[in-house]
């Protein structure tokens, strides 16, 4: 192994971090994990102040103590030294927003914001900023501005700019005290680094920047808010570098944070679900790749640039060379599931997995594999966390027709399952409606590994083929083959991809049978989606106030 180059990536998730080591031909030679210790705060700060719904915030030193454990378990498990690793990648849940004073530490850290939660590192998931997305959208369609059709003609509160104005409004002396609003992944790139950068997927998808305008004007940020004035080049940063680019290398303080050695190359920071893209060797246009979690994304790329209502963003260069990657996504899947086996399934069920050794999950999927397409009668919408794509609302909310007394909690789990390919295949023909044909589509993440029912389901409904990647850390070995950009190991993404992509586990193919039966279904699906979604869950809210 003496004159061998290893890269890293580091996978942050939403509840852990993932280590890949992997060897220049693109083979994992040791992987590591670590869950953050205080998780997801979503009712109470570690002090025990109370939060809003719908908050969802983190404790950035979790990152560095859990990236450090899941480093050293990759490298004792690789048996290959420190010093033998060239090369790096930060991938990260975004958008999850910090908010960093001149030394870099996030203001939550410090003494006096330790109780305000605005202090804090805001996930993804935090849906606190949602009238702020509201004003936000508004406001650019008003005003007519250009950049908004790249977004679907939305603006999401997943994202930077409505957190940030969230914190204005709500925690002002926050603001004011903020010398840089940053991604999580750039601020852990910066921090080991010591040099300022932001990767371009960052920007491009989650903070309105493009490469032809860069940032929403000063004149549109002013009329947000006079407060916002000047923002750009202050608290929001406009250095940004392509995926792959050499972000720096590691500082003595860098490799004494994350268990490194000095010296190692550090690509740019990267979306943790566009990471998985060089893992699977998605490197053409109309391979589209779906990350099936605890939400759903579904990325593409393609020469052309377009805008069009249910697209997320539609960057260049955000993977590929002179492409436009584009982005959709469904804000609940993984969730769902979870959701229901938490509420909704009686003790029985719970005692019989038990028994059985198996989990109420693979339980309620074996007794739902048994059933026919259509059978149960149900049809639901998979709107428990809003609609990304196509319909681009986050306060729509979900709702399952059909049920009676009879209705079995495995009927209920298999019309989530159908109801999610639904949405899907709706993203899907978003896509082809405005000219972006899919001719490949490849499924990836922990989901699509253990759930072969889903997968079958997904094929019959889309009536195309799905193929499974086989890689169980494919965002985090996704980064380890930019790390080798990075350091010269390969040099272009295309190529890094083709070395390191990992092999197909199974393509479903789609039963011919069930399609037909599945696109009656859907077409039903439609109906109730076009409903709810102009004005339907109004009124649901209006009959329930009364």
């Amino acid at each position: 192994m003496k004159n061998e180059k290893y890269t890293l990536g580091l996978d942050f998730g939403t509840l852990s971090v993932r280590c890949v080591i992997a060897d220049a031909s693109g083979r994992d030679v040791g992987e590591g994990a670590f869950d953050y210790p205080h998780g997801v705060m979503d009712t109470a700060l570690p002090s025990g102040v109370k939060l809003p719904p719908r908050f969802a915030l983190q404790y950035p030193e979790d990152y560095i103590i859990s990236a450090k454990a899941a480093i050293k378990e990759a490298l004792d498990v690789s048996g290959i030294s420190k010093s033998d690793i060239v090369g790096m990648c930060i991938d990260f849940t975004t958008c999850t927003l910090l908010a960093v004073d001149e030394e870099l530490t996030p203001l939550c850290h410090t003494e006096k914001f330790r109780d305000e939660p605005h202090a804090y590192c805001k996930l993804w998931k935090h849906y606190g900023a949602t009238e702020e997305a509201a004003i936000i959208s508004k406001l650019a369609k008003d005003r007519g501005e250009s950049w908004l059709k790249t977004y679907g003609g939305y603006v999401s509160p997943e994202w930077m700019l409505p957190k940030i104005y969230e914190t204005l409004r709500s925690a002002p002396e926050v603001y004011d005290a903020t010398y840089r609003f940053v991604e999580a992944g750039d601020w852990l790139t910066w921090l080991i680094t010591e040099n300022e950068s932001h990767g371009v997927a960052f920007a491009g998808f989650k903070s309105l920047w493009n490469e032809e305008t860069g940032y929403p004007s000063d004149d549109f940020m002013t009329a947000i808010s006079p407060k916002l004035s000047g923002i750009v080049s202050t608290k929001i940063s406009e250095k940004i570098i392509n995926t792959a680019e050499c972000a720096g290398y590691l500082t003595k303080r860098g490799a004494d944070l994350l268990g490194l050695a000095e010296g190692t190359a550090v690509a740019s920071a990267f979306i943790d679900a566009h990471a998985a893209l060089p893992a699977v060797g998605l490197s053409d246009e109309g391979e589209l790749m779906m990350i099936v979690g605890t939400s759903g994304i579904q990325l593409i790329n393609t020469p052309e640039k377009k805008g069009f209502e249910g697209c997320l963003g539609c960057v260049k260069n955000a993977y590929l060379p002179d492409m436009y990657t584009y982005e959709m996504g469904q804000a609940a899947v993984g969730d769902i599931f979870a959701w229901f086996v938490k509420n909704c399934v009686p003790s029985s069920y719970e005692r019989e997995a038990e028994e059985l050794g198996i989990s109420i999950h693979k339980l309620l999927r074996e007794r739902a594999k048994a059933l026919e397409v259509g059978e149960s009668g149900l049809l639901a919408l998979d709107w428990h966390n809003g609609n990304r794509s196509p319909l681009a609302d986050p306060k729509l909310s979900s709702m399952m027709l059909g049920m009676h007394l009879g209705t079995r909690p495995e009927e209920m789990y298999r019309a989530w399952l159908e109801a999610s390919a639904y949405g899907t295949r709706s993203i899907i023909e978003n896509l082809e409606k405005n000219g972006i044909p899919v001719r490949r589509i490849i499924a990836s993440g922990g989901i699509a590994l253990k759930d072969e029912l889903f997968m079958q389901i997904l094929a019959d409904v889309f009536g195309k083929a799905v193929e499974v990647s086989s890689s169980t850390q494919a965002a985090a070995h996704g980064s380890a083959a930019l790390a080798a950009v990075a350091a010269g190991i390969y040099p272009d993404i295309k190529s890094a991809a083709k070395a390191f992509a990992v092999p197909i586990h199974k393509t479903y193919e789609p039963i011919p049978k069930n399609h037909e039966k599945y696109t009656k279904l859907y077409n039903e699906y439609v109906i109730l989606q076009n409903y709810f979604a102009k004005g339907g869950n109004d009124v649901m809210k209006r009959l329930m106030k009364k």
